[in-house]
Parts: C-alpha cells; structure tokens; sequence
C-alpha cells in the first residue's frame, strides 16, 4: 500500500519565498503542496478548509501577522506549524513566543543561518522538519501553550556557589516546557540550572532573556567565566558548546568552539560530560523532548558519577526521540510527565543535600 503523503500548507507573502520552498519541498516524493498563502487571514482560511499536515507559516506577514495567524489556527483548527524566520531581534523575540503558542519547530531563512549553508542543505533541514513536524500528534500541540499565564517571581539575590548543578537538555518542542519548569521553580532551591536547548545564536539569548522573565531563577546567556551560583540559570549560546570546570572552590562556565556533535551546537552531551567530570554525584541531569539522542552518553557518564537522570515521558513528549535514547539504556531514574519535573526535581535536591551531609 501507497505511503500516505505530507501535505503542507506554504505561507509567505513573497510569492518568490513561496515558489522557492514548494520547489524544494517538491524534491520528495512524500512530501505534497497543497496549497499556498500571501497573508494571515488566508493562512487561517486555508488551514482550516484544507486540513494540511503541516504549515510552513512565515512570521512577519500582512493583513493579520503570524503570530495572530498561528493563535487563530491553534484555536479553530489545531495543526502541527512550522515557523520560516529570520535573525533579526525583533523576529527572533516573536518566533520564541510563537513557540509558546503551539508552532512545533521554525527554520532560518536562506541567507539568515549563522553559517552560509548551500541550498542542498537548507532543502535537507526544511524537508527534515516538515516530516518531524507532521509525526506530532494534534493531542500534544496545545501542550506548548503552557505557560501563556504566567507571571514573573521575585528572584533570589544571594550569590551563593552552587550546591548542585542541574542541566536540562532539549530539541524540538523544548523552549515551552523549559518555560514551565523555570516558573515552577522555588527561588530558593540550591541548585544552578544549565540549560541546552539545540538553537542558533541570537535565539538563545532572546530565550535567556523570556525566560527571566517568568522564572523565579536569574537567567541568562551563557558566557565565558560565569561564575556558577545557586538561584542562577544559564542558556548555552547558539553556535558553541558550554562546558564547566573548577576554579577555586567554585564551577565557573567555559564557552568553547569545536566541531558539531550530532550535528548540533550547542550539544547536551558536551556539556553533561563536563558536568558528570567535575559534579559528579552532586549533578542531575534532565531530558526534554528533542529529535535524535544527544544527552544518552552524557547522562550515562553522569549516571556512573552519582548523579540522577530523569527523561520526560513518551505522552507529552512532541518529539519522543532524545528522552527515548535516555530511557532506552536504562539510565532513567524517573520518566515523567513535564507537569511532574519541577515539583520532582525539588525533592531529588533536597534528597542530594542530605546524600552529601552524610558523606561528610
């Protein structure tokens, strides 16, 4: 039996843009056009009469802007989309909230990448997201709407060491369910939070920077020589990879070049080693959803060291790829829903600090 294909909804007021991606998308056979629009309102018509897979929505669009396109979609008739952006600031800013939203992953424009890519490669990337995008089911797109009402905390002050350092690694559908775990956090948990969400540069810091603002937790871009303390949080930049060593009696944050890993950068493991390295039983790893299986060998390492691993279950997983590899080599001290993490990762700290008071 015929495989059924991927229809796809293309939604770019340049007609240029738009005859550029269905020419690429068209180089796979699974993949179908099913429909092209220049402008919001006809986005959110022809989402809604065509039923597409997937929509390639681009963010800034005349008559109704794409985010007030993606809203109405996701309300009226929910449907996996993936964002086309640029690099701007202002872009970058509205595609981490169209993330929030409901859009399941978003792509650079050619000429927007950090790295010139040939248009071999772009083509690869669009069709890889357009086919991970249409295997998210309609019953997990509104998870991503999850932190919509919250609000920002008093943050903590105190400048402490860090007691334990807790890394949390994700891909796609990952900056909504990073959000929600950041609000739930208590303010005084004696922990540090590193976190890498696979991302180019610039988004990681408009992340960093949304983040703050409804965490409890003090975040920020990562950058060469922070010091780690309690009470902080701090985003990989896009485009490097963050490591930690001792300085003192102190962790302080190393940001280093080197060649893709998994042919991502930043990459979880990267960091999880370092961590395993020089926190060892005093670390817990956290893996969120994400394409692939970067964070299995760092958690593994970690694991070795003492430290706790959680992964977040399949249910509310959008993509059950990085967490399946983790629970797959049975390193998984807890598989848990999202909505659980935070609460659970309070208990695991506490149960740390105890752990290290009697080893003393």
């Amino acid at each position: 039996m015929r495989a059924k294909k991927v229809r796809v909804l293309i939604v770019d007021d340049s007609r240029l843009v738009r005859k550029m991606v269905s020419d690429i998308l068209k180089r796979d056979s699974s993949i179908e056009i099913i429909g092209e629009a220049k402008d919001g309102e006809e986005a959110v018509k022809l989402t809604c009469e065509l039923k597409p897979d997937v929509v390639l929505l681009d963010i800034i669009l005349p008559k109704k802007d794409g985010i007030t396109a993606l809203k109405e979609i996701m309300s009226k008739c929910p449907v996996p989309v993936v964002l086309f952006s640029s690099v701007a600031k202002k872009e970058s800013l509205i595609t981490i909230e169209a993330l929030e939203e409901g859009a399941v992953d978003f792509i650079l424009k050619p000429g927007a990448t950090p790295v010139p890519l040939s248009l071999d490669d772009i083509a690869n990337e669009l069709i890889r997201k357009i086919k991970i995008a249409a295997s998210v089911g309609r019953t997990k797109l509104m998870v991503r709407r999850a932190i919509k009402s919250l609000v920002s905390l008093k943050k903590t002050t105190q400048k402490t060491s860090a007691s334990i350092i807790t890394v949390i690694g994700a891909s796609t559908g990952g900056p909504p369910i990073i959000s929600y775990i950041m609000s739930k956090l208590n303010s005084n948990l004696p922990t540090a939070i590193l976190i890498v969400q696979h991302m180019p540069p610039l988004f990681t810091k408009v992340f960093a920077e949304r983040l703050d603002k409804i965490s409890p937790f003090k975040v920020k871009e990562a950058e060469d020589n922070d010091i780690i303390f309690n009470g902080h949080a701090y985003v990989a930049p896009g485009g490097k990879h963050m490591v930690v060593e001792p300085r003192g009696n102190d962790l302080v944050i190393r940001i280093i070049d080197g060649p893709r890993v998994h042919g991502v950068k930043p990459a979880v493991d990267v960091t999880l080693k370092s961590v395993a390295e020089h926190a060892g039983r005093r670390s817990i790893a956290i893996i969120l959803t994400g394409m692939g299986h970067d964070g299995a060998q760092g958690c593994l390492l970690l694991k070795k060291r003492g430290g706790i691993v959680v992964a977040q279950d399949r249910r509310t997983s959008v993509v059950y790829g990085m967490p399946k590899a983790v629970a797959d080599i049975g390193i998984a001290d807890l598989v848990l829903p999202y909505y659980k993490i935070p609460e659970e990762l309070e208990r695991i700290i506490q149960l740390k600090l105890l752990q290290e008071r009697c080893l003393r």
